[in-house]
C-alpha cells in the first residue's frame, strides 16, 4: 500500500509544480504504520531544510513544513533506488512514470462525403485539352465582338415581335415563351450553328437553382448570362435546372436585339392596353377571390372562374 501511495505521489510532483503541496500532505497524513521506513525519518544529510535558523527565519520552517519537506526528500531518494534497481536496458519502472497524456484525435468517419442536390449537381464543364481545335467555352471569350453577323441573320433576331407570340402572367408581366427564342435562333443561324456552353456548375440553393451559361453561334461567343429557376421540392430539382437554361437562353438573347420590346416600358403599357385585360376570379376549391390579367382572347381557366362585383361583395 505505501508503495502505491508513493507512486500517486510521484505522479503528482511531475506534473505540476503547484501540486506539490497536495502529494506532500496526502503522504504524511499516513498514519506511522503504513509509511515505509526511510520516510518514518529523514536523513540530515539530505534533509535541504537548514537547522541554524533563529528568531523570525525558523519560525517559517515550522513542524508540519519540516515533515513535507522531508517526505518530499525521501521520496526523491526512493525513485534515484527504484531507477538504480532496474536493468539499464529497460525502461523506468512504471512507479516513476507520469502517466503520459494521450492525445486523442477525433476519429473521423469511414463514409465518404456525399454530394446531396441542396448543396449542388457537382457538374463543372469539362477542361478541354485538344490544343488549339477547340475552345473551351467554360472559360473563354473566343470571338467576342469581331465582327456583325450577316444582314439576313441580323433582321430575323431584330425583327418585331408578333402580338399573337407574346404571354401575359396573372401578375401582369409580359413575356416571350422560351421556345419561340429557339425557334429565332434556329431561323437565324440554322439548327446546329449556335448552343448554349455551361461556364460554371449548377448550384442548388434552399429554394431555387442558378448557373451561368455562355451562348454561342458560329463558332463565337456572344453572351453570357446567369439563369435561375425556383423549385418547391427536391424532386422538382431536374426540371427547374432546365428552366434555369432557358431562362439563362432569354436573357443572352437580350444582347442580340432579341424581344428587346418586352423590357421597352412604353410598348408594356401600349400592350396591356389593346391586348389585355383585368378580371376578378374566384377559386373553385378555397373560394378566395383575386384579380388577374388575361389575354382578352383567353378565358379564365380551372380552377378558377370568373366571378363579377368586388372582394367586399
Amino acid at each position: 500500500m505505501a508503495t502505491l501511495t508513493f507512486q500517486r505521489a510521484s505522479w503528482c510532483l511531475q506534473i505540476s509544480r503547484t501540486s506539490r503541496a497536495f502529494a506532500i500532505n496526502f503522504t504524511t497524513a499516513l498514519p506511522r504504520r503504513h509509511r515505509p521506513r526511510h520516510i518514518q525519518s529523514s536523513s540530515p544529510a539530505t534533509d535541504p531544510i537548514p537547522q541554524t535558523h533563529t528568531g523570525s527565519s525558523r519560525s517559517r520552517f515550522s513542524k508540519p513544513y519540516d515533515q513535507a519537506r522531508s517526505a518530499f526528500t525521501s521520496t526523491r531518494i526512493y525513485q534515484a533506488q527504484q531507477a538504480q534497481a532496474q536493468p539499464e536496458t529497460s525502461s523506468s519502472p512504471s512507479g516513476s512514470r507520469p502517466p503520459a497524456s494521450i492525445s486523442q484525435e477525433p476519429s473521423r468517419s469511414n463514409t465518404t462525403d456525399t454530394q446531396t442536390l441542396t448543396n449542388g449537381l457537382n457538374d463543372q464543364p469539362l477542361i478541354l485539352d485538344e490544343g488549339e481545335k477547340q475552345v473551351d467555352w467554360s472559360n473563354s471569350f473566343h470571338g467576342l465582338s469581331t465582327a456583325a453577323f450577316s444582314k439576313e441573320a441580323a433582321k430575323t433576331l431584330l425583327a418585331p415581335l408578333a402580338t399573337d407570340d407574346i404571354e401575359i402572367k396573372p401578375d401582369g408581366i409580359i413575356y416571350l415563351p422560351e421556345i419561340k427564342y429557339r425557334r429565332i435562333l434556329n431561323t437565324a443561324f440554322g439548327p446546329g450553328a449556335w448552343g448554349l456552353a455551361p461556364r460554371g456548375e449548377t448550384i442548388v440553393t434552399a429554394k431555387a437553382v442558378t448557373r451561368e451559361y455562355a451562348l454561342v453561334a458560329l463558332g463565337r461567343l456572344v453572351s453570357v448570362a446567369r439563369g435561375e429557376q425556383d423549385y418547391f421540392s427536391p424532386e422538382g430539382i431536374p426540371t427547374a435546372a432546365e428552366g434555369c437554361k432557358s431562362n439563362a437562353l432569354m436573357r443572352c438573347c437580350k444582347d442580340l436585339g432579341v424581344a428587346s420590346e418586352l423590357w421597352d416600358p412604353r410598348f408594356i403599357q401600349k400592350f396591356l392596353k389593346q391586348h389585355t385585360k383585368e378580371v376578378f376570379v374566384e377559386h373553385q376549391v378555397t373560394k378566395r377571390r383575386k384579380k388577374i390579367w388575361l389575354r382578352k382572347d383567353d378565358d379564365v381557366k380551372y380552377p378558377f372562374k370568373e366571378t363579377k362585383g368586388n372582394f367586399g361583395n
